[in-house]
């Protein structure tokens, strides 16, 4: 039994959505889930579309699809083995309360994912990768070495395959030279009070502002810092009875949990991004 799952997105007109359910039936598919959205301001229709198969052939499905129906309708479409495993790099800096939550989901087979390696441009985390048997790779990065350091990332993604970045508190700008590489493919985490509370020290500055309410948001990573497309957020209330050790023990447990579900959205091929906007299927 093979399982696919079908992205597409296209101007909105009549007879998609009858012409890709009869293409997969006459394909001897079987779909389990569909859903579709039409962006009424851009005209736009999204679908996702998962489908199984006894028999199955990509290549021949792949062209079949571009005649038939891609051509047809001028569709930008990707489809994907759902057995099919990717490779997600990790990148840290000092920080280690993302990366232990997704080491730990990882191990328990949470997610559906290999990790190759963690890059870092410190060392301090290299002991909870060996506890968890994954290759660390320190690359430091400096001003004056940071395109040497980015030669050494990149050469390390392509010999391992790698599908997609993960930014676990990764506290270094992360240049056009990988995004280009990786176009809504880098996925990074961040506090909510940007950009309100910019700076080292962001819970200190809302804390002194009386904050009541502290954030996480996780998004694609574009060259506008900070700016890319929203995967998944989440916020919780706060009060004057909260010290600045409540704000930070709350805002890093949102980070962890927005950014494990920004994840798992984008493994389950969820997410469609269209001009710097996302759709996520349930």
């Amino acid at each position: 039994m093979t399982k696919i799952t079908l992205l597409i997105n296209c101007n909105d007109q009549s007879g998609i959505i009858a012409a890709v359910t009869n293409f997969i039936a006459n394909n001897n598919g079987n779909i389990v889930y569909i859903d579709q959205h039409v962006d009424r301001e851009q005209d736009i229709f999204f679908m996702r579309l998962e489908s199984e198969f006894e028999q199955f052939n990509m290549m021949a499905f792949k062209a079949d699809f571009k005649s038939i129906l891609a051509d047809k309708f001028k569709m930008k479409w990707r489809i994907y083995d759902t057995e099919d495993l990717p490779n997600m790099a990790i990148f840290v800096s000092k920080y280690d309360h993302c990366l232990y939550d997704i080491l730990g989901r990882y191990n328990s087979g949470e997610l559906n994912v290999n990790i190759p390696f963690i890059i870092s441009n410190h060392n301090t985390l290299k002991p909870i990768a060996d506890s968890f048997n994954i290759p660390f790779y320190h690359i430091p990065v400096a001003k004056d070495t940071k395109e040497e350091a980015e030669t050494k990332q990149l050469e390390l993604l392509k010999k391992h395959n790698v599908n997609f970045i993960v930014l676990a508190r990764y506290m270094q700008i992360v240049s056009n030279r990988l995004i280009d590489v990786y176009p809504n493919k880098i996925i990074n985490i961040h506090h909510s009070f940007l950009p309100a509370f910019v700076g080292a020290k962001p819970y200190h500055s809302a804390y002194k502002r009386g904050v009541k309410i502290i954030g996480a948001t996780s998004h694609y990573v574009t060259e506008d810092l900070d700016a890319g497309p929203i995967i998944e957020q989440d916020v919780e209330r706060v009060s004057h009875t909260h010290s600045i050790e409540d704000l930070i023990a709350k805002g890093r447990d949102l980070e962890k949990i927005v950014l494990a579900n920004a994840i798992k959205l984008h493994l389950k091929r969820k997410v469609m991004v269209f001009n710097n906007k996302t759709v996520i299927f349930s």
